[in-house]
């Protein structure tokens, strides 16, 4: 599957934003989906994921209450909506997608694919 993000871009702290992961190439349904993000000089990290039916979620602490994933399988779309940004969340944001389990995944040696990033930049 190949996948597509957009939707970063720069942001004054408190703000939002809207990232897109558009995916091509397999049944869309059959996959979880995850949101990763990785700072300069620091690890990659889950931000958010859901399963292949959106019946589950799963989201890091530090985003929990300002970020929500969702997915639309009939436009092969998965979101992340971003709510009061702050300057550590700052990142590449990365879309990632693994055939479903029925168990949502966090790591991303779980993900099988992957989408180019997209900048998230938040200004204090």
């Amino acid at each position: 599957v190949q996948l597509q993000a957009c939707g970063g871009g720069l942001v004054r702290a408190g703000g939002s934003l809207r990232l897109s992961c558009a995916a091509s190439g397999h049944t869309f349904g059959g996959f979880d989906m995850g949101w990763f993000r990785q700072a300069p000089g620091k690890e990659r990290e889950v931000v958010a994921a859901i399963n292949w039916s959106g019946s589950s979620t799963y989201y890091a602490d530090s985003v929990k209450g300002r970020f929500t994933i969702s997915r639309d399988n009939a436009q092969n779309t998965v979101y992340l909506q971003m709510i009061s940004l702050k300057p550590e969340d700052a990142a590449v944001y990365y879309c990632a997608a693994r055939r479903g389990s029925g168990v949502v995944k966090y790591t991303p040696v779980d993900y099988n694919y992957w989408g180019q990033g997209t900048q998230v930049t938040v200004s204090s």
